[in-house]
């Protein structure tokens, strides 16, 4: 995570080159709109791995596609919870939902669980994220979504008890209740458990915060940080990037406090190509 501009999708790619240098079997995934991979690899990259190296993988994920598989998602569950809505043709007007805020956030999760399922054979799965403000919606969202969903489970429960609208299904002795609107917000309030859980779990997630020297960047990193930490989410390194004379490293170990801190020097050619990027890693070791 990090500033626009700081060098997230550069650092992303050293450090899975690293990774698979080592013989762990490493995918890239470039959650960033701007899609910066396939420039710093010179390569047309998709939503299918395309291999640069031995070990290394390199993924784009189209937010428009998600964007577009998650609402669908959201009209098939309307419509089957409520099947009326085809009667008096209130389904016809879902393409209002496109228009919904928060959509990007929604379909970059729905990516993140998706890769999560597909490539988990991997040893390591490096996200080049978005600048900011869609990355920290994005960490944010799973512990929303439950505070919603949350209140919607009280809502329900409430008008069930109201209206008894369940239907009742007797199996032998034992007698189930069944409410599908209750069902699905249970499912979704589980997923999004499940999700808030891994972000905050220090052994499988690591979060590095990139920045450069500037103080521009320091205090963008450091509300990074602290938002992170509301949300319970650790910061597990800080990369300080395009180091030239340190003007700020005195200043970092007291504002991110038993943070680990790795400079990266700036190069003085481009760091383009797998051959740019080894060359930079064995002067850098």
């Amino acid at each position: 995570m990090g500033k626009g501009g700081v060098g997230k999708s550069t650092l992303s790619a050293l450090h899975a080159i690293s990774l698979s240098n080592t013989d762990k079997k490493t995918l890239l995934i470039s959650m960033d709109p701007a899609h910066n991979q396939a420039d710093i690899f010179e390569k047309k990259l998709g939503e299918k791995p395309v291999s640069v190296k031995d070990n290394l993988s390199i993924i784009e994920i189209n937010i428009d596609k998600w964007i577009k598989r998650y609402l669908r998602n959201v009209q098939n569950r309307i419509t089957e919870s409520y099947q009326y809505l085809t009667a008096i043709n209130l389904d016809k007007k879902f393409n209002v939902l496109k228009y919904s805020p928060g959509l990007e956030e929604y379909a970059l999760l729905l990516a993140f669980e998706e890769i999560l399922k597909k490539f988990k054979s991997y040893d390591n799965l490096i996200f080049d994220m978005p600048p900011t403000a869609l990355a920290l919606r994005f960490f944010a969202l799973p512990k929303l979504s439950l505070v919603w969903l949350e209140s919607l489970l009280g809502l329900r429960k409430e008008i069930i008890e109201k209206r008894e609208i369940i239907t009742k299904i007797k199996l032998g002795r034992k007698e189930f209740e069944r409410d599908n609107i209750l069902n699905k917000l249970n499912v979704l309030s589980h997923q999004y458990n499940s999700l808030h859980e891994r972000f905050r779990n220090r052994e499988n997630v690591k979060v590095n915060i990139v920045m450069n020297e500037d103080r521009l960047s320091l205090n963008e990193s450091q509300r990074i940080n602290q938002n992170l930490n509301r949300l319970g989410i650790h910061t597990d390194r800080i990369y300080l990037n395009k180091v030239s004379q340190k003007s700020v490293t005195s200043d970092l170990s007291a504002i991110f406090k038993d943070i680990p801190t790795i400079s990266y020097s700036q190069a003085d050619y481009p760091l383009i190509g797998i051959d740019a990027l080894n060359k930079y890693l064995s002067e850098n070791d």
